[in-house]
């Protein structure tokens, strides 16, 4: 078995985008979308507890950094021009200027952090890289910039923010779970949901024969 040398994980990092792609976006973001419909609910502070961070960890890992980026700012932009596709029916310009506009920002940078992660190389997402990546992106990343924010927008200490965002943890942390499962599931069940760098290019065996990459 070979391992892609460096090359060839650029060269396939560089595959410009086409219709398959954009079909996957599509999709991604209309996951993210279909996520907020149960809606949400607040037990301290003014930020809503949802299942679209879900989508968002599903969309970096699978998708890779880029496209579930571009996933989740296609699903941005569109509550911009005032669909209401957030958990509870929210959207809008305004949405943007509130306590979750850092998490939503967040969204977008935890996105590329979990891609990063999970296909790092330009290998095959195995389960304890999905994970990392997806508690990383998804909660430690997106935390990191919806706290601050949140803190100033709503004139909180940011230590107190920051102590009364621990009640998203329970909730995320189910979440990477399930992200991670269905990560999982996806690579070796139906592997054509991904984008495939890591199966781009065969390898070739010593005998001259293709050969998995791993």
């Amino acid at each position: 078995m070979v391992t892609p040398s460096p090359s060839d994980r650029a060269r396939w990092a560089r595959r410009p985008i086409d219709a398959t792609d954009l079909a996957r976006v599509a999709v991604f973001a209309a996951i993210i979308a279909f996520l907020g419909l149960p809606g949400g609910f607040t037990l301290f502070g003014s930020v809503p507890i949802t299942a679209q961070t879900l989508g968002v960890m599903l969309a970096g890992a699978v998708l890779g950094p880029w496209l579930g980026a571009l996933s989740v700012t296609v699903v941005l932009a569109l509550v911009a021009v005032g669909l209401p596709l957030l958990a509870g029916g929210r959207g809008g310009i305004g949405v943007f200027f509130g306590p979750s506009a850092g998490y939503l920002a967040g969204w977008i940078v935890g996105a590329i952090v979990i891609g990063l992660i999970v296909h790092a190389g330009g290998r095959r997402p195995v389960v304890w890289r999905t994970l990392v990546g997806v508690v990383t992106g998804g909660i430690l990343v997106v935390s990191a910039i919806g706290v601050p924010v949140q803190s100033l927008i709503t004139r909180l200490p940011l230590a107190e923010t920051a102590l009364t965002s621990l009640v998203f943890l329970p909730g995320d942390a189910v979440k990477a779970v399930l992200a991670t499962l269905i990560v999982t599931t996806l690579v070796k069940g139906y592997p054509r949901a991904f984008r495939r760098e890591w199966t781009a290019t065969p390898a070739v065996s010593r005998r001259g024969e293709p050969a998995r990459v791993p």
